[in-house]
């Protein structure tokens, strides 16, 4: 195939602040991307991929080696602008790149600077914005729209454009199931109809599987490539790099220790249900056909580990049925822009109760009301109607002490790293407990007992500026600062979104130990199902402002068409037991982790 992009022996180097020789981010990598390929590149934070995809257009110039794009060297600014027509870019964080008054605005903003004529430009960003399921959002101002919306409109920004090819640098990380589904779908189409050439970054393995090629960095370098086949073989190398393998590839190299046949060419979550159905349809007793057992009325039966609730106990923690909860909403609703033309109900009629020693999760589609929810909680927003009820106080209706309310309740916004101001990790934890005037003594304890809760090395780290941490680092650096003011509630709005596996995994962890070991009421918004399986309790699903769903995880789980239908889904666990019993194979239900639904499974095998 011929090659549309070409990176030749690349070296890049970013300057840091008190260090002239700076930091390698990039390290004789070499790389091609063909007309009409998709590449997707994965590797844990830190590893280069970022700063690649700013060399594929000539936002970055390279330290040493050379970038063509369609044989232009990027280093001629004579030719910079035909570049970046050729190569339209997405980054992960989408008010970076808004730059209009409304929606129609920003799209054609590129097409404009392009010297298009006005009728195409209205058809193209017409056309784009329906690609991306934002046509009725013309009218709209961008920095009103949810975070998944934004990136839905940066998208399509760069559609307009018509590009040969696409980078998209995590763009897909704060979008809702059913947004990401819709923007991997676009994508691919304009890549098989169109022959447009794609270039993803992202931290989800069930992206890279789409592929025709995966790339795998490290340090700056390229590690492995080759199909998603060749690459996810090579499972034990990945892990090492703190990265993931799709859940089909692991269980069915599980399958293959255990002596059964499992085709290795078998690399997405539909292939292994398939699979297994037919294998396990045709063992002694699972005559092909056999529906489940539904005798019970259909009441699901569960795994280990779950009681009748399909809740995993916990002896170590009470939730607490205190006539007094946390935090109570009572009919609650809130609006945007009220009597304004661009007036939007965000919430309707919420009732909410979060009860002290809970893990709270909240889902819901990308618009749904979540963050807005959870402004609710510490008084950022005040509602147009309903009581807001904090330790059994009407927030709005008493006099209320605000500082030491938003200490109760701490809240962490969605990249919580970008909060960070100060000098010193010390610094940046002490800021809250020093404006809450506590005694320097207190404050020092305070940050040090934060930074052990989040896993920082205080002797090691104190006097070292936040900024020269890894992003997995200041995450927590940032947490910290929330924990160090003692806070009852601990609220966080996407607080994984743009980790790599690792970097997940050890967050996620930290919250479920802050929560189990010291008690800590945790509400975590998140689009992610698996996550919430993991962390949560209970469960809240929201959908386009209203409460729709409401209690214990496997309950709401149980729901899977009504949340397909809302744009979300189940964690990958439910959907492999869900889709065998849908095939007629009677697994116990109940399972919501991948190692739960291979518990389940192999009590079969």
């Amino acid at each position: 195939m011929e090659s549309l992009i070409q990176v030749k022996d690349v070296s890049y180097s970013y300057q840091r602040s008190g260090n002239l020789q700076g930091s390698r981010a990039l390290d004789k990598v070499s790389l091609a991307v063909n007309r009409g390929e998709f590449v997707t590149v994965v590797g844990p934070n830190g590893s280069g991929k970022s700063t690649l995809a700013k060399h594929l257009n000539g936002l970055l110039l390279p330290g040493e080696g050379q970038v063509l794009v369609d044989a232009l060297d990027t280093r001629d600014e004579a030719r910079v602008w035909d570049i970046r027509r050729i190569v339209g870019m997405v980054f992960q964080n989408p008010d970076n790149q808004l730059v209009g008054t409304t929606v129609e605005e920003d799209v054609a903003f590129g097409p404009e600077n392009l010297g298009v004529e006005p009728a195409e430009i209205r058809q193209r960003v017409n056309q784009a914005l329906d690609l991306v399921g934002m046509g009725s959002f013309k009218e709209h101002q961008p920095h009103r729209l949810s975070g998944g919306q934004k990136q839905r409109v940066a998208i399509a920004g760069a559609l307009a454009m018509q590009p040969r090819c696409l980078v998209l640098d995590e763009a897909t990380a704060m979008l809702d199931p059913r947004g990401r589904k819709l923007a991997l779908d676009t994508v691919r189409q304009l890549n098989r109809e169109q022959g447009l050439a794609v270039v993803l970054i992202t931290h989800f393995m069930d992206e890279a599987v789409l592929a025709d090629r995966v790339v795998v960095m490290d340090q700056g370098r390229i590690m492995v490539q080759g199909t998603p086949l060749e690459v996810f073989r090579q499972a034990g190398a990945l892990r090492k790099l703190g990265l993931e393998v799709p859940v089909a590839v692991e269980l069915g190299s599980r399958l293959r220790r255990l002596g059964w046949e499992v085709p290795e060419e078998m690399v997405e979550l539909e292939e292994l249900v398939n699979y297994l159905a037919g294998l396990l349809s045709g063992k002694p007793g699972f005559p092909a056909g056999r529906r489940p057992d539904l005798s019970t009325g259909g009441k699901p039966t569960f795994p280990a580990g779950l009681d009748k609730q399909g809740v995993r106990p916990d002896p170590e923690i009470q939730v607490s049925s205190s006539p007094t909860p946390l935090i109570k909403l009572e009919q609650v609703s809130y609006t945007y822009g009220p009597g304004l033309p661009w007036e939007y109900e965000a919430l309707s009629g919420i009732d909410l109760v979060v009860e002290q020693g809970d893990f709270l999760g909240i889902a819901g589609h990308t618009g749904s009301g979540k963050s807005t929810l959870i402004q609710l909680f510490n008084g950022l927003v005040q509602p147009v109607s309903g009581r807001v009820m904090v330790m059994g106080r009407d927030i709005w209706l008493e006099k209320q002490d605000w500082q030491s309310l938003r200490c109760q309740v701490g809240l962490v916004f969605q990249f919580p790293e970008h909060q960070l101001f100060e000098s010193t990790v010390f610094d940046e934890v002490a800021f809250g407990p020093r404006n809450l005037k506590w005694p320097e003594e207190r404050v020092s304890k305070a940050v040090t007992r934060a930074l052990e809760a989040v896993g920082i090395d205080t002797e090691r780290y104190a006097r070292v500026s936040p900024f020269a941490l890894s992003g997995g680092q200041q995450r927590r650096v940032a947490l910290a600062g929330i924990l160090s003011m003692e806070p009852s509630v601990l609220v966080l709005d996407e607080p994984v979104a743009g980790l790599d596996p690792q970097g997940r995994r050890e967050l996620l962890e930290l919250l479920i130990r802050l929560n189990r070991e010291r008690n800590l009421t945790v509400v975590m918004v998140s689009h992610n199902m698996e996550e919430l399986a993991l962390c949560a309790r209970r469960l809240v699903v929201l959908n386009q402002g209203r409460k729709e769903l409401d209690g214990p995880l496997q309950e709401v789980f149980s729901h899977q068409r009504e949340l397909e239908d809302m744009g979300l889904g189940v964690p990958e666990g439910a959907r492999l037991v869900l889709g065998l019993r849908e095939r007629g194979i009677p697994v116990e239900t109940g399972a919501l982790t991948w190692e739960e639904a291979w518990t389940a499974v192999t009590k079969l095998l």
